[in-house]
């Protein structure tokens, strides 16, 4: 069977062709519906009504159907490979009810009956009948798209499908693409990430209204992205370099196998575009699909609900365009694994330390400190020097409540997150530092924003020039800076002071309100040692020294000779996480508290479940582990420390006994129904009732990687199999008397293998 990764490629196309088969007919999104959000799925129903009515049709018809594609069991010698009807229907008999089939009728090709053809499925279940009808269906869907496509590289895709669909149902197997193109997902994270860290990065600072804008936005970018025909290699080589042309060829192969096709062909199993594919594939398509989506919206904005238009029509474009700055720029943080929000835009730096020698005068140490050094290691930025009299500008696309972002630890998922903060409306009630106990201080931070962002106070960046013309301004401004460096530093020269607040060499922050100097800090940058010195640091206000400490980090031959340390003055330190908005702390602690709040709320349900009793040790279980009891974990229970130490110490001697056990549980002959995940189209519920599935196919990958660090993992997962089966099927019903039989063997595998006490 040829490789499907030798044929095919990636990108959205707004023009489709309605006759062209399973990957051709699906239209893009809004085109049979007003909402274009909804995709069309014509072609899916189409498939889904042909199917309901091949699986009405008698079980004698069934066979006739599936007799098609199966080789003839007379005999060894023969080699006809389908049945062929003696007397095909004509086209007025097909507009008849259908006939049912006579097991004795003879093969056109063979001449042998139809019953030796299908001996095979006399004593198969009803239920695989019908499975392999679906594929029969699909494998009709997917002739005529063969015949139908004109694009090459989609139609040897297409073919591939339909000889690997043919031979599952002339071996009665389940449909594996094989070859190179490796299984989903292809890269992490994922588009769907990626987007929604898209939205936290830029908009998590918006009022609650307005987020949930942002939110139905990318919700709706998402969904048309999942149903959108992707542009043909062909038509990407046009446009493309070689390189890219050939990485494109592939993720498009892999799209058609594992998310487009099956859209109309369900007998493949399918994937979401935007849970398997991650940045590569959206920078390769992003721009002609924007284009295109935004063409399709204009066109058919006349149809658009009206409560829609506004969103669609001028908000989304905007969206778009912040999102293609993140898709196309290379320091993007939201492709990050662990994504974080840096400190500020535009500057990379790395770990910061800022030293600060404090007066040891009688005078508190909240009214200034003097002298020292602010390092930086591996700094970048620094080496430029501030243009003189430059007010400190807001980025243009971050503002500064861009600048925060909650960091999610543990298994806590984005979207779980994210629903937290919808239900955060009133910000006022929020949890955080305003509190009746420390409102006086804990809000300092957020005064000052707000303050800065209403005009009421100004940053600049001042100091002075033998180069340029002198400005009264800032003359001014550094003779109030003097004034209060010496009214907070009295002990301090006032000639020193003024000396360096005036030497070109110094740069000094200026803190301005209604036109005069309130604070500022006086620097000297050291490019080459990669630190910048704080030379004065002060402003009328209490506890500016919060934060330094008396343990420097720093090496001191980093600094020794070029910072002023002078006798009467303390070395202190203070380290800066640049990935901390200082400014916005006492915010973002608001915000976190009010997540955990309502994160601990929802625990607190879930604990509140009550599940039933536990019925195996009617089964002849005498012993099970604590953590396989239904709800243990979920309280927050762990194994004690002396539990833990009776793991095994060698990974490698646990991972081989556990591989070994999980093969002879997957060999028991009452496993069969627990080989595999259960499929929503065969029990629809499933996972509203079951919150944690599991199955040995799940257990499996996660011993290859690695998951089961304790046998206490590995027992728990098997008992979850069992747990969930005696929770979601009757008692009496086949699968529990498999779950009981094969939880008896499991136990006694093991204890024998030394995993349990006997």
């Amino acid at each position: 069977m040829a490789d499907p990764a030798t044929q095919s490629s990636a990108q959205p196309r707004l023009q489709q062709a309605q006759s062209s088969g399973p990957a051709g007919s699906t239209p893009n999104p809004g085109a049979a519906s007003s909402d274009p959000a909804r995709p069309g799925l014509s072609q899916q129903q189409w498939s889904s009504q042909k199917k309901a009515q091949v699986r009405s049709f008698p079980r004698a018809k069934k066979l006739e159907k599936l007799g098609v594609f199966s080789s003839c069991k007379a005999n060894d010698a023969c080699k006809c490979n389908g049945w062929k009807n003696p007397n095909p229907p004509t086209a007025a008999r097909m507009e008849l009810q259908q006939q049912a089939a006579s097991l004795t009728e003879a093969c056109r090709s063979c001449g042998h009956s139809l019953a030796e053809h299908v001996s095979h499925l006399e004593n198969v279940s009803e239920e695989e009948i019908n499975r392999l009808l679906g594929m029969v269906v699909d494998v009709e869907n997917l002739f005529m798209s063969v015949h139908k496509e004109e694009d090459t590289d989609t139609k040897q895709v297409y073919f591939y499908l339909f000889k690997l669909l043919r031979k599952c149902i002339l071996q009665m197997g389940k449909p594996v693409v094989e070859g190179s193109l490796g299984s989903p997902p292809f890269e992490k994270p994922n588009i769907e990430q990626g987007v929604l860290n898209f939205v936290q990065y830029k908009f998590s600072h918006l009022a609650s209204k307005e987020r949930q804008t942002m939110y139905e936005l990318s919700k709706m970018f998402l969904l048309c992205l999942n149903y959108w025909k992707l542009e043909t290699p062909s038509q990407f080589r046009q446009r493309a370099q070689k390189e890219d042309a050939a990485a494109y060829k592939v993720d498009y192969t892999r799209w058609l196998c594992y998310c487009h096709v099956p859209q109309s062909n369900d007998s493949l199993p399918r994937y979401e575009t935007c849970q398997v594919f991650g940045r590569s594939l959206l920078k390769s398509i992003f721009t002609v699909t924007r284009r295109q989506l935004l063409e399709k919206f204009r066109v058919e904005k006349d149809k658009l609900p009206p409560e829609k238009r506004t969103l669609i029509l001028t908000h989304f474009p905007k969206f778009l365009s912040m999102l293609e700055e993140e898709i196309y720029g290379e320091n993007s943080p939201i492709w990050e694994a662990d994504f974080t929000m840096p400190a500020s835009e535009g500057t990379q730096l790395g770990h910061q330390t800022v030293l600060s020698p404090v007066s040891v005068s009688g005078s508190p140490l909240s009214k200034g400190s003097s002298g020292s050094a602010l390092g930086v290691t591996g700094l970048d930025v620094a080496c430029s020097e501030p243009v003189t009299g430059d007010k400190r500008k807001l980025p243009e696309a971050l503002t500064l409540e861009d600048a925060k972002r909650i960091r999610v630890m543990g298994d806590i998922p984005m979207e779980l997150v994210n629903e937290v903060m919808k239900t955060i409306t009133d910000p006022a009630a929020m949890l955080g530092p305003e509190t009746s106990l420390l409102s006086a201080n804990a809000a300092r931070d957020e005064t000052a924003r707000l303050e800065e962002r209403r005009g009421i106070i100004e940053f600049h960046v001042i100091g002075n020039s033998l180069s340029q013309k002198s400005n009264k301004k800032i003359l001014m401004w550094l003779v109030g800076l003097q004034n209060v460096f010496s009214h907070q530093l009295p002990r301090m020269p006032k000639e020193y002071i003024t000396r360096l607040v005036f030497d070109p060499k110094h740069k000094t922050l200026a803190l301005i309100k209604d036109g005069r100097v309130i604070g500022g800090i006086c620097f000297r940058m050291f490019p080459t040692q990669g630190f910048t010195e704080i030379v004065f640091c002060a402003v009328t206000s209490n506890e500016q020294v919060k934060g330094f400490s008396k343990d420097i980090k720093v090496p001191k031959s980093r600094y020794l000779g070029y910072i002023k340390d002078y006798e009467g003055a303390t070395l202190m330190e203070c380290e800066l996480n640049p990935r901390i908005p200082y400014t916005e702390l006492s915010h973002i602690i608001k915000r976190q508290k009010e997540i955990i709040k309502k994160l601990i709320e929802r625990k607190q349900n879930q604990i509140r479940k009550v599940y039933p009793g536990l019925t195996c040790f009617k089964e002849g279980v005498r012993q099970i582990p604590v953590e396989s009891i239904p709800g243990i974990r979920e309280t927050g229970w762990r194994p004690s420390a002396k539990e833990k130490s009776k793991e095994l110490k060698d990974p490698d001697l646990l991972y081989n006994m556990l591989k070994n056990l999980l093969a002879q549980i997957k060999t028991h002959p009452d496993a069969w129904p627990f080989m595999e995940p259960v499929k929503k189209s065969e029990a629809p519920d499933y996972y509203e009732v079951i919150r944690f599935p599991i199955d040995l196919k799940t257990m499996t990958e996660r011993l290859k990687n690695r998951y089961y660090v304790t046998k206490k993992l590995f027992i728990a997962d098997l008992q979850r199999v069992i747990t969930n089966c005696r929770e979601y099927n009757p008692p009496d019903s086949e699968y529990c008397k498999c779950a009981n039989t094969l939880e008896k063997f499991f136990y006694f595998k093991l204890k024998e293998a030394g995993l349990i006490d006997k």
